[in-house]
């Protein structure tokens, strides 16, 4: 009779199995049987168990190679995309959208539903459970999970966003668990500068990295850290909110009550706020964005004086985190060559140069969109297995 202890051990292996098996097809994509024993160090008939029980779990698909090939060539193994979708909402403080994916994460504007953030929490759910239940009927696939991701402070021990200073409509509410009630698919709460980490990992440049972090620089100013190949999270999962470091005591009122709150100093939203008192009227963040290509000189003092409070923002997380990397995430600063290279040059003013010297500095060239893929993705994988490392 075999013991108990050696039926979990051997349950326990045959998921870190999985789970390795699934790290290298998100990692290297579609992949013959051969590449990924190649890969992952386990032994072909491993692979190939794992492999069958991968597909009946509906995460991964056989497709067959492009191209002609000598021989008969076998089919390769890829992330589950024609016969699974997953959903990812991003709740933002103007505008809302929904995007349906594969389990290879792709994510594309004509799978992309947009609209206005509404005014009440009720009409926010109702236009959330329209626009997803409009996917999943288009998408006609087995729906795996939907990964919803939000501005504030997501409390993970409460499972609830404790504060939104953006967005006050979400303070005390957790809209995956509302969410899930309405529609009966596994929902996720994400907070959305986790989400732009855990997708620049799977996704972007971060492959293969195990400290950097991602700095979220648009609406707010948000900060996730991820150390040794693990997200830093903090006692309630709060962990990285630089955003309401005080920089200004006498600055404008933040969200969060405080005044000169570095989100209101160094980011899209504070350029944005600069620009619209010097042209005397409101302008949206495109307008933003042609005025400032049209006309450089003329907001020059407000980019200067953005970018001087971005590379504080920015040192401070290189000095304290010493990462390999740091991404950052936005539009008016950081999509602009130009205006990037002048926050750059800032940060080096302000960074201490050790810590500089091993740091590199990347615009972020993923989407919040991405980023609830990615959280998905993260949680139906870290579910499976404990990491093996």
């Amino acid at each position: 009779m075999t013991a108990p202890h050696n039926r979990v051990e051997s349950a326990l292996l045959r998921r870190i199995n999985e789970r390795r098996l699934l790290e290298v097809i998100q990692q290297q994509g579609p992949s013959s049987r051969a590449s990924l024993t190649r890969s992952s160090g386990l032994t072909a008939p491993t692979v190939s168990k794992v492999v069958e029980a991968l597909l009946q779990r509906g995460l991964v698909e056989e497709v067959e190679p492009l191209g002609q090939t000598l021989g008969r060539p076998g089919r390769l193994v890829q992330m589950a995309a024609m016969s699974a979708v997953i959903l990812g909402v991003v709740i933002d403080a103007s505008t809302c959208c929904v995007v349906a994916a594969g389990l290879d994460g792709r994510v594309e504007e004509a799978r992309t539903r947009r609209f206005v953030t509404p005014l009440t929490y009720k009409e926010l759910l109702n236009s959330i459970e329209l626009h997803c239940r409009a996917l999943l009927q288009d998408a006609d696939r087995t729906v795996h999970a939907i990964g919803v991701s939000v501005p504030g402070l997501v409390n993970e021990r409460l499972k609830e966003i404790v504060f939104s200073p953006n967005l006050h409509l979400l303070d005390k509410r957790n809209p995956a668990v509302d969410l899930e009630q309405r529609i009966g698919a596994k929902c996720l709460l994400l907070q959305e500068t986790s989400g732009l980490c855990l997708s620049e990992r799977l996704y972007g440049d971060a492959k293969g990295l195990r400290d950097f972090a991602m700095l979220d620089v648009s609406t707010g100013l948000g900060l996730a850290v991820m150390c040794g190949g693990q997200l830093l999270s903090g006692h309630g999962g709060m962990a990285g909110e630089v955003g309401h470091i005080t920089a200004d005591p006498t600055g404008i009122r933040c969200g969060c009550g405080n005044r000169g709150c570095l989100e209101t100093l160094a980011t899209d939203s504070a350029l944005l706020r600069r620009m619209t008192e010097r042209v005397g009227q409101p302008l949206s963040l495109e307008e933003a964005t042609s005025l400032l290509a049209a006309d450089p000189q003329k907001f020059q003092p407000d980019v200067e004086c953005v970018s001087e409070y971005l590379a504080i923002a920015m040192a401070a997380v290189i000095n304290i985190f010493n990462p390999t990397t740091l991404f950052v995430h936005g539009t008016l600063l950081v999509a602009a060559e130009d205006r990037f290279a002048l926050v750059l040059e800032r940060v080096r003013q302000r960074t201490l140069t050790a810590s500089l010297a091993d740091c590199t500095i990347v615009p972020t060239r993923l989407s919040k969109r991405q980023g609830a893929i990615a959280g998905i993705m993260h949680h139906l994988t870290n579910t499976w297995a404990p990491p093996f490392r």
